[in-house]
């Protein structure tokens, strides 16, 4: 697909300010386990990240949602349901997002400003009605592979130690499908110190101004 407005396809920061700097973004929660306990661990090492939530996740843990913004994290959609775009109607998918924005707004008291495709799939309509919502189309530079049979701490913790100052890290704190959150858990808390070791520093998207 050619490149789209309000879509960040080179998927990279601006590392120039403030230090080298990395984003670590988690998708497809809340989740009612493991949310809380990598949130302990970013509170821990006072590192901001970005969630991007689904919409009947946080309906089902809005106080998981009003958590991840009073301790500082930015906040992104991540569409209603997960569902793949290629085969939902173009009314639907228009709904996903919407009912998304709309349902992460009337709990956490502020719209998102950031959105990410189901898959990182980059259907123009959802695009379209992302930019439309004001919320900007984020996807990754680096995946940690926490889902699959890729996903084992050593492979887990090997990606993360790889990110670099401008990425975009891609990891879950959701356990749908074939998620391991509890393995990017059991990694963060040797890996975020040995970043810092390097130079690196955490930030949120919304700390993130794109010129």
């Amino acid at each position: 697909m050619a490149n789209h407005p309000g879509t960040v396809l080179s998927n990279k920061l601006l590392s120039h300010i403030d230090g080298p700097r990395v984003a670590l973004t988690f998708d497809d929660g809340p989740d009612p386990y493991h949310t809380p306990r990598i949130l302990d661990i970013l509170a821990e090492h006072g590192c901001p990240a970005t969630f991007f939530v689904l919409g009947t996740a946080a309906r089902n843990w809005p106080g998981l949602v009003r958590r991840i913004v009073a301790e500082g994290h930015s906040l992104g959609s991540h569409c209603y349901s997960h569902r793949r775009a290629w085969f939902l109607a173009n009314s639907t998918l228009r709904r996903e997002v919407a009912l998304s924005r709309q349902v992460i707004a009337d709990i956490a008291g502020v719209a998102p400003r950031w959105f990410r495709p189901p898959y990182g799939q980059r259907h123009a309509v959802m695009l379209d009605a992302a930019a439309g919502h004001g919320m900007m189309t984020v996807l990754w530079s680096r995946s940690v592979i926490d889902w699959g049979p890729l996903a084992t701490r050593r492979g887990i913790r090997r990606r993360l130690q790889g990110a670099a100052a401008g990425d975009i890290v891609l990891l879950h704190d959701g356990r749908r499908r074939h998620n391991h959150p509890e393995r990017t858990a059991a990694v963060l808390p040797s890996v975020l110190p040995a970043l810092v070791d390097r130079g690196l520093r955490f930030i949120g998207l919304d700390q993130w101004r794109p010129v």
